[in-house]
């Protein structure tokens, strides 16, 4: 049975999970603390893909005192053979009495078998601590593993009277530097940017995360366009780092001036006037993006949107106003009844600066029922 003491070093382990919140890409944030004897004698985070893992890492700094030590871990132990060794073997060589999981790890190849192996040698096991904690460290990890997709989480930035650029497509800058440098945080814990063509065309983004650290990793950058507009210099092409390009284009000539400027392009199929976005975010998915950055136009949000593809958003409202003639966040089809309106839930409020930022995400109940 679980006491005070169990939640407190899981809010420990954690802790140390979220220390890996851009780094661990493509596996997901995993922290462990081992405590003997009301003491922590060993505690780790996994910190990069093919590295040791959390339970790697704190076994190796408990030695010898992790024999008969409680394990605190944020995601059930890996119980099979992937870049590393299984954990639950290496746990199980330390001698350990006890584990505590937050919760069971979504990976087929894992899915509460890594815990079953540690019963049957005897170990005791308790799962489900802190466990909402431990899946909103990883939302991408987990959606790519339960429905063979990235986690999308969009970011808008919007006047007072809900307007996110003038009428000509001009829209920098709304917010200010704090909430411009806070976006540069999330993007660095995403797996890819995506955007559309027309904000490749009216703004020449560079789409990378322009923060300091010598471990920084920069995110794949991903456009979708159609008509294959992007031109080869495009300033997101120039920059370090890898840049994918979707287009229902598939003559060789018009591919090679933007693979000869460091792109790759891949062949999605149309739907209407764009291209079909499952296509897209399940190629993204076999190529292990577990958070989507999307930062786009009206026309691309508002596609997403009513394909029920948005899983959060973030979004920053700037004290001013742009006017009737300025788009909307969302291009939809027009709702004519109430019954018709799509229900967010706001789980954040925070002030960023001058700006404010609201997190958001669908209503758990609701469907889009736009289109």
């Amino acid at each position: 049975m679980a006491d005070s003491r169990d939640y407190a070093y899981m809010a420990r382990a954690l802790r140390l999970a979220q220390r890996g919140l851009t780094t661990t890409d493509p596996n997901p944030r995993v922290g462990c603390v081992l405590v003997d004897a009301g003491r922590i004698v060993g505690e780790g985070w996994h910190e990069r893909a093919g590295e040791a893992h959390a339970e790697v890492l704190a076994l190796v700094a408990a030695g010898p005192q992790a024999r008969g030590a409680t394990a605190y871990i944020t995601l059930e132990p890996c119980c099979h053979h992937g870049r590393t060794p299984p954990c639950s073997q290496a746990l199980l060589a330390a001698g350990i009495r006890r584990a505590v999981v937050a919760m069971q790890d979504p990976n087929p190849w894992v899915a509460g078998r890594g815990l079953a192996e540690l019963q049957a040698a005897g170990v005791e096991t308790e799962c489900g601590i802190m466990e909402q904690e431990a899946r909103e460290l990883n939302p991408g990890f987990i959606m790519r593993m339960s429905n063979r997709r990235p986690f999308v989480r969009c970011k808008l930035a919007m006047s007072l009277d809900g307007r996110t650029a003038m009428a000509s497509g001009e829209s920098q800058w709304i917010t200010g530097e704090a909430a411009r440098l806070d976006v540069q945080h999330w993007r660095a814990r995403a797996s890819a940017i995506m955007t559309g063509v027309g904000t490749v065309l009216a703004d020449d983004p560079g789409l990378n995360v322009r923060l300091a650290g010598e471990r920084l990793r920069q995110p794949l950058r991903v456009i979708l366009d159609p008509e294959l507009a992007t031109p080869p210099s495009a300033r997101t092409l120039r920059l370090d780092g890898q840049v994918l390009i979707f287009t229902a284009v598939t003559a060789a000539e018009r591919w090679a001036p933007l693979e000869a400027a460091g792109a790759q392009l891949i062949a999605a199929p149309r739907q209407g006037l764009g291209l079909e976005l499952t296509a897209v975010l399940g190629e993204l998915a076999r190529r292990e993006i577990n958070e989507l950055h999307l930062e786009c136009g009206a026309t691309l949000a508002g596609a997403m949107l009513r394909a029920g593809l948005i899983d959060e958003m973030l979004i920053y409202l700037a004290p001013l106003l742009l006017g009737d003639g300025a788009l909307g966040l969302f291009h939809l089809p027009e709702l004519r009844r109430m019954s018709e309106r799509i229900p967010l839930e706001i789980i954040d409020v925070r002030a960023i600066g001058r700006d404010w930022r609201f997190t958001a995400r669908p209503a758990p109940d609701a469907e889009c029922r736009s289109g």
